[in-house]
């Protein structure tokens, strides 16, 4: 489990409270999927960097192997990086994610989540998005939002699932 971790440790974009910002991107199967179509689930966006990364697949496997409990709140989670969907294709038959990987290619929807990176701190890659965590209320109101200091911490699960808990 990880511990809370003190709010200046988080750059926040200030959307709690706010309607989220719309989207729609590719999933592996190369199908659009859209925000708006799912206005009546708790929704969890997860921001990742990159596939097959050390520190992402790890924050997906632990979503992977804890879906029950999305899945018991009525939440759809949805992966999302700035990967082609053919790289996120293999990443999710790789690690056996249960749960959407949806190609932000564009940078569309980091840039309107306020999540890209100007310089990713390795190897001077622009446009990587950072790893971020916003849990969406079943009216598409942002209830929860984590923007992580550093592409090595992992979202705070304990306070997502304690977010999506008081949604139901």
């Amino acid at each position: 489990t990880f511990g809370l971790k003190s709010i200046n440790q988080f750059n926040m974009s200030n959307l709690i409270g706010k309607a989220a910002p719309q989207f729609t991107l590719f999933d592996t199967d190369k199908n659009p999927v859209s925000l708006s179509e799912l206005k009546g689930k708790n929704v969890v966006v997860l921001f990742f960097p990159l596939a097959f990364t050390g520190v992402c697949t790890t924050e997906l496997c632990n979503i992977r192997d804890n879906i029950g409990m999305y899945n018991a709140t009525n939440a759809t989670v949805l992966g999302i990086s700035v990967d082609s969907l053919f790289a996120l294709g293999k990443f999710k038959e790789e690690q056996k994610l249960n749960f959407p990987l949806l190609s932000d290619f564009n940078k569309a929807a980091a840039t309107a989540f306020d999540v890209l990176y100007d310089t990713f701190p390795a190897f001077e890659m622009q446009g990587v998005s950072k790893r971020a965590a916003f849990v969406i209320d079943k009216e598409g109101v942002v209830q929860y939002e984590e923007v992580c200091a550093t592409p090595g911490d992992l979202p705070n699960f304990e306070a997502i699932q304690t977010t999506l808990n008081t949604l139901n």
